[in-house]
């Protein structure tokens, strides 16, 4: 997976979030939970899983080594404490 997937599947998820499909809908799922809620349930999940893959195959560690580099070296005040 790549940069690209995971900019796909994002603004696939942003407009998949307005779910108006399911505004007048009074059905309930599992018998307790009304179908909206549990569409937003089960995005929230597929949002974490997405920002999961996104953390593992699209994070640039190349900014994080160079971050990661700065903080090695010894900080010099310039003056006394």
């Amino acid at each position: 997976m790549n940069n690209k997937a995971i900019w796909i599947i994002f603004i696939l998820l942003f407009f998949l979030h307005q779910d108006f499909w399911n505004w007048s809908d009074q059905s309930l799922v599992f018998g307790f939970m009304p179908v909206g809620l549990a569409y937003h349930a089960a995005f929230s999940i597929v949002a974490a899983m997405l920002w999961a893959a996104a953390v593992k195959w699209a994070w640039p560690s190349d900014i994080e080594a160079w971050a990661d580099a700065d903080d090695e070296q010894p900080a010099t005040d310039g003056g006394t404490a």
